[in-house]
């Protein structure tokens, strides 16, 4: 089949790469000509295991292209998914700008009836609207089926996500558009799960949710156990041996952060509203992961009367470890509020320091290690679990800081270990 995707971040490149690795002919699109010669050239916009490898294999094999022509793209396309961004607005909801304008285009370039794939994440009766809106302005005697496909990707793990998904959400109510479907994911032996347009598109916010929920929820156990001297780690121990309950997403820490659940918890709370519904838990959530972002801040706060003037080293930027990525990062809100402090911050992160030099080019020292980070520094903050970070002995802490106090929003090491090796040590729920 001839795919064409709309979009070339996360969920596009990767589903793209995935999709020409099933052998399928793939052009990916972007308005950004110096992003598709990059693309061309092998090289990968984001940072994503395994990525780079599949677009090169792809790309050789003539499986895989990329073109800002969208118009010649899109006119004899048998799918085109739309896998741009929905980025939140400042009430809360969707910005559905971005859909909209592929739709447009959609509209202006098809030369003959295709299947339209949103996998975007986007609000309740979205698709609707969609096929609607490209059918209303197609020329000539063409139908588009618009089909509800939401993406269930892990930054970080995205490849395995999609080439060995638990399940495919697919929503049309179409049997023509089921069938060609079927076809797309014909060699990736996965359950397909077919439904309503509108029941898949509210599988991918109550997906999201309620794992956004199931962190929040951890977190407020772990702030519970410190006061009571309960250990957050053993109490999710003995959690996990309920299936019911399980032990993925309950793991403390300094809130979560990404692409997804801050958004998606946002404009499903905003979409409730509208229709007259508060969705307490949702609420709930968004504002527990608001103050745990900054936890870490608040117990240093009841030992430093000010920041100003203090050598601090942070350790870890992206909101997760094996991606660049710095969206709703807990780092970035806690680097703000140090910074008009007046703290003199370095910073370490293996993949994300260039992002984060767009946003701070001047005012933060940038180091090529975890343990340059740390010389002379009077506080550490750490806000990522990476594998360097985690492989710094805490003998390290105290040789290489002046005063060795660390607060650990990822419980990386062990209490005990720490205590032995005299470092004034905070983590989350764990006393």
């Amino acid at each position: 089949m001839k795919i064409v995707i709309a979009g070339t971040g996360y969920v596009g490149l990767v589903t793209g790469a995935c999709l020409a690795e099933k052998n399928h002919n793939v052009i990916c699109i972007d308005k950004d000509k110096n992003k598709i010669d990059k693309m061309k050239n092998g090289k990968s916009p984001i940072y994503e295991p395994g990525l780079e490898e599949l677009m090169k294999k792809n790309y050789k094999n003539k499986k895989l292209d990329y073109s800002i022509n969208y118009k010649d793209a899109y006119k004899d396309a048998d799918i085109i998914m739309i896998t741009v961004g929905t980025p939140e607005k400042i009430d809360g909801s969707a910005n559905l700008d971005f859909v909209y304008e592929v739709a447009k285009q959609i509209a202006d370039s098809v030369i003959r009836s295709c299947i339209v794939v949103i996998k975007s994440t986007v609000p309740i009766g979205t698709n609707d609207k969609i096929e609607k809106y490209i059918n209303k302005n197609v020329k000539g005697n063409i139908n588009i089926e618009v089909v509800s496909n939401p993406e269930f990707l892990s930054q970080g793990t995205a490849i395995k996500d999609t080439l060995d998904a638990p399940r495919v959400i697919i929503g049309t109510e179409s049997e023509n558009a089921k069938k060609k479907m079927k076809e797309l994911y014909k060699d990736f032996d996965l359950p397909l799960v077919f439904m309503s347009r509108r029941s898949s598109e509210m599988v991918k916010y109550a997906s999201n949710d309620f794992l956004a929920l199931k962190i929040s929820y951890i977190n407020e156990i772990a702030n519970l156990c410190e006061i009571v001297g309960a250990n957050i780690e053993e109490v999710t121990k003995g959690m996990s041996y309920d299936d019911r309950i399980g032990s993925k997403f309950l793991k403390a820490g300094c809130g979560y952060g990404g692409s997804c659940f801050p958004k998606d918890t946002k404009a499903l709370h905003y979409l409730a509203t509208q229709d007259g519904y508060n969705l307490k838990t949702i609420e709930a959530t968004i504002s527990i992961n608001k103050k745990q972002k900054i936890i870490l801040i608040e117990k240093a706060k009841k030992k430093f009367n000010s920041f100003k003037g203090l050598n601090v080293a942070i350790l870890g930027l992206s909101f997760k470890p094996n991606t660049d990525d710095l969206r709703e990062a807990p780092s970035i809100e806690n680097i703000e509020i140090l910074l008009d402090e007046g703290a003199k911050i370095k910073v370490y992160d293996p993949k994300a320091m260039d992002n984060l030099k767009k946003l701070y080019p001047k005012e933060l020292e940038y180091k090529s290690s975890p343990q340059e980070a740390l010389i002379d520094s009077e506080i550490c903050f750490i806000f990522t679990e990476w594998k360097e970070i985690r492989d710094i002995k805490p003998s390290e802490y105290k040789k290489l800081m002046k005063n060795a106090i660390v607060y650990d929003g990822r419980n990386i090491y062990d209490i005990n270990e720490m205590k032995e090796n005299k470092i004034e040590y905070y983590s989350i729920g764990r006393n």
